[in-house]
């Protein structure tokens, strides 16, 4: 086995993929189950973490530790306890993510830099959004605001629904234990729509262990760290990522068809799909978009097979 290059208290560039090339994230409660799971580790093994992109099918983030074992163990506990949680939620068995994670030292301002901007802009470069702040799950926004994607929370002023959804999330926080799918999916239910995007905020900030300030020192700040992202994409050399089709987003436009056109209760049920019906819907998605049929395979999971 290859020998992981670490070096103390240096950044490290960590990426990991799903274990099959699936997609991964589908909703908000996988994205935050996730990020939850996260921070609630990186406390527990004090890693520092500058930089973390949770993207359809894999995630990147850039951290600090002492000891390359220290490491190991916060990703090992962290891939674990996400594992255990997304497949007692959706009835799915084996392993999540590929193992193992891949990582590579970044040395000097130069190679942080490049290496904060090309984390930041993996989805301005798969095409989710136009600009870097704009997406919610690189957390970027979330260094200006604790609301950047929904109106002011007052707590006396929310709804009975809201007011005890904040309750159970703080009291999980101060737990030091991540959310659950059984918890999102009670707290969410009742909710209107802008109540649902202030609580993703609230949920995103209370637990939120990025050290955003650490990162903008390299550029003088947030906006030169913007300014820096615009201008470039960046370029990675150590960890290479290979991409399927020119956009990520028709994923989204991919679970907006199953749940209409299959009468579907929550996307996650494809997970349980049998091999007929995935045809079925490997069919239906080759009609109704221009994906690749790699990409819809990916997002199906199943196996890839060239000049489908």
């Amino acid at each position: 086995m290859k020998q992981r290059r670490f070096s103390r208290d240096v950044l490290n560039h960590c990426y990991q993929r799903t274990a099959d090339n699936g997609i991964l994230f589908y909703s908000y409660r996988d994205h935050l189950v996730y990020f939850t799971t996260y921070c609630i580790c990186a406390r527990r093994y004090g890693i520092q973490v500058l930089g973390l992109c949770q993207m359809p099918d894999h995630v990147h983030d850039s951290t600090k530790a002492k000891l390359k074992e220290q490491l190991a163990s916060f990703k090992r506990d962290l891939n674990t306890h996400f594992s255990t949680a997304y497949n007692k939620a959706w009835g799915t068995n084996g392993p999540v993510w590929d193992s193992p994670f891949g990582s590579a030292p970044k040395h000097g301002v130069k190679q942080i830099r490049t290496n904060l901007i090309y984390l930041g802009n993996n989805p301005v470069e798969r095409n989710l959004v136009k600009t870097a702040e704009q997406y919610r799950w690189n957390f970027l926004a979330y260094s200006q605001s604790d609301h950047p994607f929904s109106e002011p929370l007052v707590i006396r002023r929310a709804s009975w629904h809201l007011q005890n959804a904040i309750k159970e999330v703080k009291a999980r926080f101060k737990a030091g234990k991540p959310m659950t799918y059984g918890q999102l999916n009670r707290i969410y239910a009742p909710l209107q729509p802008e109540e649902a995007y202030q609580l993703t905020d609230y949920i995103i900030s209370i637990y939120n262990v990025i050290d955003h300030q650490a990162a903008q020192a390299y550029f003088g700040g947030y906006d030169n760290l913007l300014a820096a992202m615009h201008a470039t994409t960046g370029n990675e050399y150590d960890l290479k990522e290979s991409f399927v089709g020119k956009s990520d987003a028709v994923y989204y436009q991919m679970t907006s068809i199953l749940l209409r056109e299959l009468k579907m209760a929550d996307i996650h049920d494809i997970l349980s799909f049998s091999s007929a019906e995935k045809y079925e819907a490997f069919q239906l998605l080759r009609r109704e978009t221009d994906a690749l049929s790699d990409q819809i395979a990916k997002f199906l999971h199943l196996p890839i097979k060239k000049n489908r």
